[in-house]
Order: structure tokens, then sequence, then C-alpha cells
């Protein structure tokens, strides 16, 4: 119930209500400030007008405790529209601070409430979702208190405004810091349990100097990818089109329903003018489309066309989102010199002292045999090595084809050894009998140019059994979309990454030695260099030049990760 309504002041104890004459309200206000609690599941006035100035503050107060007591037993919501995140927290900042108001005063805002709700409006440059703080009943409460005086002696309106602003700025605090994604085995951070004092003092730091867009800048990562991807938003914001689209299923499961949703979005790409387009129409407008996405071009529907009509400017704001969030779960500063391999992207860059020291195309797996993200570090290579096939690939692949056809593995070059390494014979093997469960040999790929790993092979320590190397496949890398491996990461510029591992160690390791080794077809371990760190990750876009740069979602895991974690509306 409203405790003060016109002059006189209402007091809920025992479920009665006494009235008191309103000449007496500051000897009573602290009163009643307390004896709240007994009506504590009253939903809250929408509008409390206060008509003496000088009343005002003390009626904001009133409100500000009201409204704190009916959300914390509401689950958090304080109507239909707007639910609080930090109830608890909420109420230890206004308790603490007399349940007074922060961002306004006398009914206007304060400098630092301008700040807080410009940083709200503009948040998508972020890689943040303005609804997430309150955007749509803040930016209502804004026009009305720059149109309406009798809004601004609204102590109820004044009192809601003020809690949303708070609570939208310990919810920035959190997201601007530590991301909306789960930490995960992959997580490097040293700071991953962030307490409610944590931001508690954000919000106090940004209140006492009044720097509130500064204080928030200050939880950013500073990790150069972090920065370039940032830099990149507005300019993809300026062209933006954010009005919402039909998005299509795949694999199409029911027929009939999906040429529904297609029709839908072609008229959205205006490429037919209404649903209900003949086989031909449908048929040239699909073929105008993949000729202007520079798809092939067959005017029938196919996966790489689906998810090119999906790929729609609030999708693809999502993964800028989640990929700033990724970062956050990077440490605070990456190691001097690093390997850092972007799945998404096809490419490897070697980061020496915040320079590129080099940059090759790679080859990833396959949808199917995914190339892991890990953290690890590099700590010899080999030339000219011999591969041990993975079971998972003996099994799924070879096997089969061995027991059609025993001349797969001289085809190969492809040896099978006991459990002692012995080669062993294949026609003397009854294969029709070997299965997952009884498979007592290895088998392995003869070292040479034809070798899978190529002539180079790169290790480092992981639970995956990948690595890097070089491949007998090298026309590959010419190839737009690279997710052609069984998970390991093939290298084009093998040879430069190897000789940059022994760059400070010239007597044992001449530059000209490692050419000479592969001409001469040795095979050599390399070690006792310093180990390079390696990062994999998957990153579907990146900042260039002040643009965000797309890649394909070829895992599909960003897709995974927006419909779990992320918004679903535009606004």
């Amino acid at each position: 119930m409203r405790l003060i309504k016109g002059d006189q002041l209402l007091v809920c104890a025992n479920f009665k209500y006494m009235k008191f004459p309103g000449n007496i309200f500051q000897v009573l206000f602290l009163l009643s400030f307390f004896a709240i609690g007994g009506c504590r599941n009253h939903k809250p006035d929408e509008k409390d007008i206060v008509k003496k100035p000088e009343q005002l503050e003390d009626r904001v107060r009133l409100n500000m405790n009201e409204i704190l007591k009916y959300t914390e037993s509401n689950k958090g919501a304080l109507n239909d529209s707007v639910s609080l995140a930090y109830v608890n927290e909420l109420k230890a900042v206004y308790d603490e601070n007399g349940y007074a108001a922060l961002w306004s005063a006398q009914g206007i805002f304060l400098p630092a409430g301008d700040s807080l709700y410009a940083f709200i409006t503009d948040s998508r440059k972020y890689g943040l979702f303005p609804k997430d703080y309150h955007f749509p009943s803040l930016s209502a409460i804004y026009r009305q208190l720059s149109t309406d005086s009798l809004a601004r002696k609204d102590a109820a309106l004044l009192s809601r405004s003020d809690i949303m602003l708070t609570d939208a700025m310990l919810r920035i605090s959190r997201d601007l810091k530590r991301g909306r994604l789960p930490y995960d085995s992959l997580t490097s951070r040293k700071d991953t349990l962030l307490d409610e004092h944590f931001y508690l003092d954000v919000l106090q730091r940004a209140l006492k100097s009044g720097k509130v867009i500064a204080s928030l800048h200050e939880l950013e990562p500073r990790l150069a990818g972090y920065q370039d991807l940032k830099s990149g938003i507005a300019k993809f914001l300026d062209s933006a089109n954010f009005n919402p689209f039909t998005i299509l299923p795949y694999p199409i499961k029911d027929t009939l329903d999906f040429n529904q949703l297609l029709q839908k979005r072609l008229v959205e790409e205006r490429l037919i003018a209404t649903p209900g387009a003949d086989t031909a129409a449908l048929r040239r407008a699909l073929m105008t489309y993949q000729t202007t996405k520079k798809i092939k071009s067959t005017g029938k529907i196919n996966e790489t066309t689906v998810n090119s009509l999906n790929d729609t400017d609030w999708e693809r704001f999502k993964r800028i989102a989640i990929s700033l969030d990724k970062y956050k779960l990077m440490p605070d500063t990456l190691p001097a010199t690093y390997v850092w391999v972007n799945i998404p992207s096809y490419q490897l860059k070697l980061i020496d002292t915040d320079t590129i020291s080099l940059e090759s195309r790679v080859i990833v797996g396959t949808p199917r045999t995914r190339t892991p993200e890990l953290n690890s570090e590099i700590s010899n290579f080999i030339t000219y090595p011999q591969w041990t096939v993975p079971y998972s690939i003996v099994f799924k692949e070879m096997l089969p084809q061995i027991q059609r056809n025993i001349d797969y593995l001289r085809k190969q070059n492809l040896m099978v050894v006991d459990r002692y390494d012995s080669v062993i014979d294949p026609a003397k093997i009854d294969w029709s009998k070997l299965s997952k469960k009884k498979f007592p040999y290895q088998i392995k790929q003869r070292e040479g140019d034809d070798n899978s790993l190529g002539v180079l092979k790169f290790n480092f320590r992981n639970p995956y059994s990948v690595y890097l190397h070089d491949t007998n496949a090298r026309w590959m890398f010419s190839k737009t979309s690279r997710a052609l491996s069984h998970g390991c990461v093939r290298v084009q510029n093998y040879r430069n990454l190897a000789n940059f591992l022994v760059r400070n160690d010239s007597i044992r390791y001449h530059p000209d030695t490692l050419s000479s080794w592969i001409s001469r077809q040795e095979k050599h371990m390399v070690s006792g260099f310093k180990k390079v760190p390696i990062f994999i990750r998957y990153f579907t876009c990146e900042g260039r030049n002040g643009k965000v740069r797309f890649y394909d979602d070829i895992y599909a895991e960003d897709r995974l990760l927006a419909q779990k974690y992320f918004s679903k509306n535009i606004n």
C-alpha cells in the first residue's frame, strides 16, 4: 500500500490503518519507513504525485523501500515488463544510502544518471543489448520527464527509474567484465569468482567520481582482438538492418511448412512480390539470390543457401556479442609470443611482441570431426613424421575399406603393426573377424611426401591427439572453405613456423638445416627451444581496419550459444 497519500500519512501495522495529520510528517517519517514491512506484498502504486516540492525526496525514499520489498517477494518482477536482476544488491545499496535516489534529485536526472542512460542507449557499440538494461522502460520515462512537468513530481516514477538505472549499472558491469557465456575448461582468467562486492565497488566508484562511462570502460578486456572487433561495431551498426526476418529450419522436416517460410523470406528480400509464387518464379528468385551472394546458382534450396538467408544482420550482431564475450574468458594479458589458430577463419597467426610475425592458411576439421579448442605449448617438431592412425579413423573409415579390398593399405602407404611395433603382413590377417571390439593392431602410415602429415609435424600436449602439420594434399589450401581434416590443423607455411621456433639456436640449427633435412628426406625430432604457447579458438568474426569481418559458423557453435544465452528479440 502507499504510505503517504496527499496530506496524510498511513502506517500499516497489524493489518489496520492509522491516520496522522500531515503536519507531523517529519516526526513520523522514520516510523513509517520501517513499519512498511507488514505491507511488503502490496504492489507499488504506478503514480505518487507530490504537491509540495520539499516532500519529494522523502516520498522517493518511501517508494524506493516499497518497490524493493515488493520485488524481493515477487522474484525480482516489478511489473509485466520490468524484472530486476540484482534485488539483494539493490537493497544493500539503497539501505546504505538511506533509500535516497542515486541518479536524480528534485525530479531532474543528475549528470551521472544522464551518462548511464546514454551508455545504455549506445550499448550495442559494446556488443550489449539495450533491452537487457531496461531500455524500453527507461526511454519511456525519459521522454515523459522531458515533456510532462507533472511527471517530475511523481515519486513513484522517479523511484522506478532510479532502481532500474542501478540494476542496469550492476548488470552492465557484469556483462562487460565477465560476459554472458559460462566459464569452462578453456577459461584462463584468474578472477573467475567475482562476488557482489566487486560490482558494488564499481557502482560506488562511478557515483563518487561522476565518471560513469570511464568506470565501465575500465572493466573491458585490453586484448588487441577485443579492441579491434569493438572498433568495427559502429561501422557495422551504421548499415545494419535489424528488421525481423524469417528464420528457415534446416534440415527440412516438413516440406510444405518450409516452402511457406521460404516464400515469406524471399518476400522480405524483395525477390518475389507476395507468397504463393509458382515453381518457376521461386527458382528464378533463388538463382538471383545465389548469384548475388556468390553461391553456386542452381535455383534449388540447399544448406548453403539456407545458412546465407539466415545470416541476417541481427544474427551477425549476436555473433559479434558472442565473440566479444569469448575474449572476456581469456586472461587480461597474453604471452609475448604465441600461436593463435582461429578455426572459422582458417588462419594461423604467430604473434611476437604485439607484432604478427607470421600468417598462414590452415585446414581444420570437418563438422563431423571438429578441431577442438584448446590451450597448450608447442614443445617439439618432427621432420618426415610417421602417422599413427587414430582408432576413431581406423574403425569409421579404414577398416570397412580394408575388409572390402586389402590393397587399400598399399595404395594409402599404410602398414599394420602389433603391440610390439613389429610390422605384420596384412595378407596373413583375417580382416573379416576384426571389429571395434577386437583389433589388436595399429595402422601407421610410412613417412614420405605422400604421408598425410606431410614432411613436418608440430607437437603439443592435449587430450585430443591433435597437432599442427604439413599435408600431402597442399592443393586444398587454395579452397575457400577449408574444414576438411580429421581434426588436426594443417599449416601451409609450416617451414616458416619451424624456422621461427629455432630462430635463437643458429649454432645447432643453421637457417638451411631444415631445408637440407627435408630435401634429403631425413627424420629428425627438434626440441630444446623455448616452448611457444598455442591457442586454438573459435571466433566467427574479428575486427580488421575498423570493420567487422565475418566467417562461416562452420560448427554452428555460435548459433547454439546465441539461442541459449543471448537476446532473441531485437528491441
